[in-house]
């Protein structure tokens, strides 16, 4: 393993990242001992999808939305989640 350079102090976040666009991390970073890690509380990134459903199927999903006081498109999240949970028992 070669030896860690040391990391310089930075004073501003604009000149940390002006470092490593011209720098190699694993020159100062041993990351053989590094972990994933996850950050629950982040906001997922989603995506956009067509779904053709039957127009009664929507417009019953609607309608409980409209009574649970959710928008639909949640309300649909939330049956799916629910659905996967259901599926993995």
């Amino acid at each position: 393993m070669k030896k860690l350079k040391k990391l310089p102090p930075f004073k501003t976040d604009h000149q940390e990242e002006n470092f490593w666009d011209k720098h190699d991390s694993t020159d100062y970073i041993n990351w053989t001992k590094s972990h994933r890690v996850t950050f629950p509380n982040l906001k997922p990134s989603t995506q956009t999808i067509s779904l053709r459903l039957p127009q009664d199927l929507l417009n019953k999903i609607k309608m409980l939305a409209n009574k649970e006081d959710v928008p639909y498109q949640s309300l649909m999240k939330i049956l799916l989640i629910r659905g996967m949970h259901a599926l993995r028992k």
